[in-house]
C-alpha cells in the first residue's frame, strides 16, 4: 500500500480548540471614513461617507444647535440604500449660517421579498459647519500638489503652514491632482487621502480633488468619481465663491493615447476637445463674466510642463481661451518644480505650478481672495515663501 493509500486510512484528527479559535469572527459594522464635507454652496452641501457593510443611512441636520430634519440620497424614485458609499446633498440650507448634522446607518442585512430584514443602527458624534454668506466678501484657500501617496504631507503642511495660531487659514482645500501614484484598490483612497482630510478638517470644510494624470492611472482610476461629488459626475466644472469664479480643467495623461502604457484605453484629446467646447460656453456666461477675479485650477499646465503631448494638446485646446477669458491667475503642478511664471507673450495670465512630494520641494499654496484683490503665497515646506503675488481687482470691460 503506498503512503498516501495508509494515510487515508487513518482517523481524522480532532480540530483543536486553540485551531477554532484563530477562526476571525465577522467584523460589525462601523463608518469606514467620514464624514467629510464636498460642493458647498451658500445654500447647499454634500456629505460623504464610507460604512463597512451595505447599509441604508441618512443625515440629521439644522441649524444653529438642533438636528431636527433629515435627509438621504435617493435615485429615480429609489431611496439609496443597500449600498457603502453614501453622497447626500443637504439644499434649502440658511446661508452664512452654522449648522449641525451626524451621519445614521441602518445595515441591511437582506431581502425576502418585499421585506427588508435591517441589522444594527450605528451613528456618528455631532459635527458642525457653517454656509458661506450670500455676498461673501473675502475667504481663504489652500492647495496641495503631487502628493503621490504620501499622506504624511496633508498633516505636516497644513499643521505647519495652515494655522494662525490655533486658527485655521483656509475655509476650503484644493488637492490639485497627483494625489497618488497607481490607484489600485479603496483603501489606498481612503488612507492616503480621505481620512487624513478628516482628521484635520473634513468633517467641517470641504475639499476638492482635480484629476492629475496620475489618477487616471491603475485598476481602479474608474471608480474615484464615486469617492467624490464632482459637480453632473465630471472632473471639469466652475463654480462660484465670494468674489472668485473658479474653472476647474482635466488635463488629462501627459502622453499620447497611444502610448503603451495606456494599454489602448485613453481618449485624452477627444476628451480635452469636449472640455474645449464645455469652456467656451462657460467664458461667456454672466457668472464668468460678471466675477471680480477669475481662476483656473488644472494639473498640468499648458504652458511651462514640458513638451510632452499632453501638455502642447492643453495648450492647443485651452491656451486661445484662457487668454480670451483675461484669467487672473491659474494654479498648477505636475512638474515637480515649484515656480511662478509672469505673463508674458504666451500667457496674459500669472501661472503657479507647486512643488513635488520629496521633502524640501513640497509646497503648500496659500491664497486669500477679497473683493479688492488677490494675495498668494507659495511656501515651502521648510517655511520659505518661495512664490508671491499680489493681484488687483481688474476693470472689465
Amino acid at each position: 500500500m503506498s503512503q498516501i493509500g495508509a494515510l487515508s486510512l487513518l482517523p481524522a484528527a480532532p480540530v483543536l480548540a486553540s485551531e477554532s479559535a484563530t477562526v476571525p469572527a465577522e467584523e460589525k459594522n462601523h463608518f469606514v471614513v467620514g464624514p467629510y464635507l464636498q460642493n458647498m454652496g451658500t445654500n447647499e452641501v454634500t456629505i460623504m461617507w464610507i460604512t463597512h457593510k451595505n447599509c441604508f443611512s441618512w443625515v440629521e441636520y439644522g441649524a444653529g444647535s438642533f438636528t431636527s430634519k433629515r435627509d438621504f440620497g435617493y435615485n429615480n424614485g429609489l431611496i439609496e440604500a443597500n449600498n457603502r458609499i453614501n453622497k447626500i446633498t443637504l439644499s434649502g440650507l440658511n446661508s452664512g449660517t452654522d449648522h449641525k448634522y451626524r451621519i445614521v446607518s441602518t445595515e441591511i442585512l437582506g431581502y425576502k421579498g418585499s421585506k427588508v430584514e435591517f441589522g444594527e443602527t450605528i451613528t456618528s458624534p455631532l459635527y458642525g459647519f457653517k454656509t458661506p454668506a450670500e455676498n461673501e466678501e473675502e475667504f481663504k484657500i489652500v492647495v496641495f500638489n503631487d502628493i503621490h501617496d504620501r499622506p504624511q504631507i496633508i498633516p505636516q503642511l497644513l499643521y505647519r503652514h495652515g494655522y494662525t495660531g490655533n486658527k485655521r487659514d483656509y475655509d476650503f482645500v484644493v488637492f490639485n491632482g497627483d494625489c497618488f501614484d497607481w490607484v489600485t484598490e479603496e483603501n489606498q483612497m481612503v488612507e492616503h487621502l480621505i481620512k487624513p482630510a478628516v482628521d484635520i478638517f473634513a468633517t467641517e470644510m470641504p475639499f476638492i480633488l482635480t484629476q492629475g494624470n496620475h489618477e487616471c492611472r491603475g485598476s481602479f482610476s474608474r471608480h474615484i468619481p464615486a469617492y467624490y461629488a464632482y459637480p453632473d459626475g465630471k472632473y471639469y466644472f466652475a463654480f462660484t465663491r465670494g468674489p472668485v469664479r473658479f474653472v476647474i480643467l482635466d488635463s488629462g495623461e501627459d502622453k499620447a493615447d497611444d502610448s503603451v502604457e495606456y494599454g489602448g484605453l485613453s481618449a485624452f484629446d477627444r476628451y480635452r476637445e469636449t472640455q474645449k467646447k464645455w469652456l467656451e460656453k462657460e467664458i461667456e456666461s454672466n457668472d464668468f463674466k460678471n466675477a471680480p477675479f477669475r481662476i483656473v485650477l488644472i494639473h498640468i499646465s499648458p504652458y511651462h510642463s514640458g513638451d510632452w503631448h499632453g501638455p502642447m494638446h492643453g495648450r492647443e485646446v485651452f491656451g486661445p481661451l484662457l487668454n480670451k477669458a483675461k484669467i487672473d491667475l491659474q494654479l498648477s503642478g505636475h512638474t515637480h518644480r515649484y515656480g511662478t511664471h509672469d505673463p508674458d507673450a504666451t500667457h496674459n495670465y500669472p501661472i503657479v505650478i507647486g512643488g513635488g512630494p520629496i521633502e524640501g520641494n513640497r509646497t503648500l499654496i496659500k491664497l486669500h481672495a477679497t473683493t479688492k484683490e488677490l494675495n498668494l503665497k507659495m511656501i515651502r515646506d521648510d517655511g520659505e515663501v518661495v512664490g508671491k503675488y499680489t493681484i488687483p481687482k481688474k476693470a472689465r470691460s
